[in-house]
This record gives C-alpha cells, structure tokens and sequence, in this order.
C-alpha cells in the first residue's frame, strides 16, 4: 500500500484506503437524514430565529412576548415561527385566544448550547 505524503491539506499523491473508506461510507447518516439536519442548520444560522429559540430555552413565551424580546413585529415572528414549528424545533399550545410556545425538546435547548460554548471557548 502507498503511503501518503500530505502537506497543507493535501495528499501529494493519490492514495486511498479501501477499508477506512468502506468504514467510513457505513457511519455516515442516511442521505433523507442528512437534508433534514442539513435544513435545521439552515434555520439556526438565522439571527433572528437563534434569539427566538434562546429565549424559548429558558421558558415559555407567548407571541406577544417574543415578539418584545426580539423587538420585531408580531406577524415577522409569527413567520419565524411557522418556520421553526415545520423544522419540529418548537411546539405550541393554544389558551384561548393566547398562543404560548416552547421548544420541542430539550435536545434543541443542547444544541444551542453547545454553539453558544463553542464560540466562547478560548
């Protein structure tokens, strides 16, 4: 087997390792997985929709309430969160004429987390 000589990134000349390669192709996600993970970090690298599901992650919000954390009109995050509701990143409850949401999971709540760690790691 060739031995590879990397340098800056690259390998200087073409090798490849059959086993690691069939190892790696049968760890990796399945391709519908893949779109819907890859479409959540679509949503997540949205400003706006960051700070909604960070003050989702403390408590419970109503509209109303969001929409004064994020100082942005009620039908703007209305929109957002339609957005985040198809993405299952949030759920609602209806009481009366009042709609409260949260995120759906605490899995959501890690997730920022972790961004928020990773940035401020020194």
């Amino acid at each position: 087997m060739k031995r590879c000589n990397c340098n800056n990134d690259v390998c200087e000349e073409l090798c490849e390792h059959p086993q690691t390669i069939c190892l790696a192709r049968a760890e990796m996600v399945p391709e519908i997985e893949v779109q819907q993970i890859t479409d959540m970090f679509r949503l997540l690298g949205d400003t706006t929709r960051f700070k909604i599901l960070q003050a989702l992650s403390k408590r419970e919000l109503c509209v109303c309430d969001i929409a004064a954390v994020v100082q942005m009109g009620q039908s703007a995050v209305s929109h957002q969160l339609r957005l985040l509701r198809g993405a299952r990143l949030v759920k609602y409850r209806k009481e009366g004429t009042m709609a409260w949401y949260s995120l759906n999971d605490q899995n959501v709540a890690t997730l920022l987390q972790y961004g928020v760690d990773h940035i401020r790691q020194k």
